[in-house]
């Protein structure tokens, strides 16, 4: 189990991205939370396996395409702190 965090950068806010992203996390085994960030950024903190994650990040970025510019990604060890996947307010 790993945990990876996304900061995305782009035409994140306002939008729906968060609804969107939880939605897309409800189809894979993932725990995590996602919350919009007072500098414009959307934060996504994943856990799980290392392919599952990498597949909702794709499916994001395939769902949402054109509004993300940038993704900064760091990866960590798993803390098993997430019981499914959230919105964070």
């Amino acid at each position: 189990m790993k945990r990876v965090t996304f900061f995305i950068s782009g035409r994140v806010q306002g939008v729906g991205f968060r609804y969107r992203t939880n939605e897309i996390a409800q189809s894979f085994v993932v725990s995590g939370t996602v919350e919009n960030l007072d500098d414009g950024r959307v934060k996504i903190v994943v856990e799980g396996e290392r392919d599952e994650i990498q597949r909702f990040v794709d499916e994001i970025q395939t769902s949402v395409s054109g509004r993300i510019k940038s993704i900064d990604r760091f990866d960590s060890e798993s803390s098993g702190d997430f019981d499914g996947f959230a919105i964070k307010r």
